[in-house]
């Protein structure tokens, strides 16, 4: 199947995307966030941005706790409804990841929720990295959060039915060598006909990532493999969260 080289501007401007997957537990982002901020113990006021923030959910959860929060999102429509909420410490914007932001303005940037390996060269990735580089400080802090490859290999489920909110949703994954593919199938009363969308996010390890931050000045700290900040195992752990210092 041939993906489009910018599948998510289509699909994540679309309002089924948020539909599937941001109906999830808000206690849940919330305790995931109180965590994180207990870990690092960021300084109070400090200053965060969110890559790829979508409506801001993780950015309202920030800003709530008194920090200094930009949120950046590629598709309009997510900015749109995330301004809603803006405020003195909450700030959003419609911007490409791919393309330079604030310069040496951050203490804190996140790109939560597998938000990242989209694009479809790797000098596209690389920027991607540049741009939250060189958004933090001297001594900022970069915590990104993606799939574990190896995990998701050996647990992924093929085909999967959904319904929500009388929206139907048939899903089919696979993967190749490089990457991992997601069909999405929507079917709504509302439409004349389903629409079909395809995500394609590559399969970046460890050491990927490792060798993208390097590049980039960024030291990578510590690993951890799930949202309860376990320790990171290669087979075990369904998520790869890497905290990195940029030197």
């Amino acid at each position: 199947m041939v993906v489009p080289a910018e599948w998510f501007k289509e699909w994540f401007n679309s309002p089924y995307y948020h539909q599937l997957y941001f109906h999830r537990d808000e206690k849940e982002a919330a305790a995931f966030i109180s965590h994180l901020l207990e870990h690092l113990q960021p300084a109070p006021g400090s200053r965060m941005l969110d890559v790829a923030c979508g409506r801001g959910r993780h950015s309202k959860i920030l800003a709530a706790k008194g920090f200094d929060v930009t949120g950046i999102d590629l598709s309009f429509d997510s900015i749109r409804e995330a301004r809603k909420a803006e405020a003195d410490n909450l700030h959003f914007f419609q911007h490409d990841m791919r393309l330079p932001f604030w310069i040496n303005y951050f203490h804190y940037a996140f790109n939560f929720f597998t938000s990242f390996g989209y694009f479809r060269t790797e000098r596209e990735n690389n920027n991607a990295v540049r741009t939250i580089a060189s958004s933090l400080q001297s001594d900022g802090i970069l915590v990104l959060d993606y799939l574990n490859v190896h995990y998701a290999e050996d647990h992924l489920v093929h085909i999967t039915d959904k319904e929500i909110e009388g929206v139907n949703f048939h899903i089919t994954k696979w993967f190749d060598e490089t990457h991992f593919f997601k069909k999405i199938i929507v079917e709504d009363e509302q439409l004349n006909e389903p629409l079909v969308f395809v995500e394609r996010v590559a399969k970046f390890t460890l050491g990927d990532f490792n060798d993208m931050f390097s590049f980039h000045h960024l030291q990578l700290q510590e690993v951890f493999g799930d949202y309860h900040f376990e320790p990171y195992h290669v087979k075990k752990s369904p998520r790869l969260i890497m905290v990195a210092r940029k030197v």
